[in-house]
């Protein structure tokens, strides 16, 4: 029975959050705990836990996790969950790495040998994507994401919404499957008439279309389109997800592994997601660790559809990107429009410690975006 020595984090560009976990017989582990624009909340969640759970036993992964989420009276939400997934990826890692497997080993074997995959094309202002679209082609990918919009009103001109339908018909006309992401920035006026508007163009999915605090409004728009509606990155456990599965309003669930307390809530989630025949692709604009993990489970999931990789995503500056921190990048490299599943031990990639640390140093934290109306006025982002 080995104990937990250490638990550290690491900040590192462009916007992640990295933990490390390293038990009394060396033993390691390693995690990602990364929330886009609220790193410091994050970091301080886990401070307070770091002093709690050193001295505990290393394998004791669901106690562990039953202890951050029920004896802290306050519960759930993206700061909690995403400090929880960060532990609870580096002690599965831990663990199938001191056990010499992968972790799918761990979580009842493998249904694939290899994953389908997705990239961004465009940014939060999109503009011309067919370039875009025939470089991630030529990388080996079949299918893309880009976002509908730019920043609109609650009502806006209808022809905001025309450049979406073009830049849909562009990409696809390159054979490539597209999904559209609203982002939540879309509100339920004008997410109507883009829903329907980009319906006869099949689009692979239409994601957030609204917000997930709107699930009536969400329900209304999912009655009006054939399209798949995908959402999920703003639930941060299964009870936020339960809700819209038993409403019937979500076809693809989106849960992301940093933000919904690891891989131990994202294999409930999927095989709760299952019983509603609703497909699962994993949300994953963030770090290597996170994207390995997501691997690491849909590997054992019968419900997978496509992994999102956030290889050259627009938020990916400064030189870091998902090939970074590791020895072995080239786990990432997608051909025919998928990834092969890793067999090393634990999450599959080794990662860099010495680069982690070194661009640890001064590292400051991401801080998000956002866009100003014509009036002055705060919008979605």
């Amino acid at each position: 029975m080995a104990k937990i020595k250490t638990i550290e984090y690491f900040r590192v560009p462009p916007r992640w959050l990295f933990v490390k976990i390293t038990d009394d017989a060396g033993n390691v582990g390693w995690g990602e705990a990364s929330l886009e624009g609220h790193t410091q909340a994050v970091e301080g969640c886990l401070d307070a836990w770091i002093e709690r759970y050193v001295g505990m036993d290393a394998d004791e992964i669901e106690h562990i996790w039953q202890t951050s989420w029920r004896l802290g009276f306050y519960r759930g939400g993206p700061v909690f969950m995403s400090a929880l997934a960060g532990l609870d990826i580096a002690l599965w890692d831990l663990k199938a790495r001191k056990l010499g497997v992968p972790i799918y080993q761990l979580l009842g074997g493998k249904v694939r040998d290899k994953l389908k995959v997705y990239a961004w094309v465009g940014g939060d202002r999109p503009g011309d994507v067919a370039a875009q679209a025939q470089a991630r082609k030529d990388q080996g990918f079949t299918a893309v994401k880009m976002n509908g919009t730019e920043d609109l009103g609650w009502l806006d001109s209808p022809s905001a919404l025309d450049d979406c339908v073009d830049r849909l018909k562009a990409v696809k006309s390159l054979g490539m499957d597209v999904g559209v992401d609203f982002h939540g920035r879309v509100h339920k006026p004008m997410a109507k008439q883009l829903a329907q508007a980009l319906e006869p163009h099949h689009p692979l999915f239409i994601e957030e279309p609204l917000l997930s605090e709107h699930p009536k409004g969400i329900k209304q728009i999912s009655q009006l389109t054939s399209t798949p509606i995908a959402l999920g990155e703003r639930l941060h456990s299964r009870w936020d997800v339960l809700p819209f599965l038993e409403a019937g309003t979500v076809d693809i669930l989106q849960p992301d592994i940093s933000h919904i307390g690891g891989i131990s809530e994202m294999k409930r989630i999927a095989s709760m997601a299952e019983t509603y025949d609703v497909a699962v692709a994993p949300h994953c604009p963030l770090g290597p660790i996170a994207l390995a993990a997501n691997v690491q489970v849909m590997a054992t999931t019968a419900n997978f559809a496509i992994q999102e990789m956030s290889l050259g995503i627009h938020y990916n500056v400064g030189g870091q990107d998902l090939t970074s921190y590791s020895h072995n990048p080239e786990v990432w490299k997608v051909d025919g429009g998928y990834i092969k599943l890793m067999r090393g031990p634990g999450l599959g990639i080794e990662v860099d410690e010495e680069q982690v640390r070194r661009f640890s140093e001064g590292a400051k934290a991401w801080v998000s975006p956002g866009f100003i109306g014509p009036g002055g006025e705060v919008r979605e982002w």
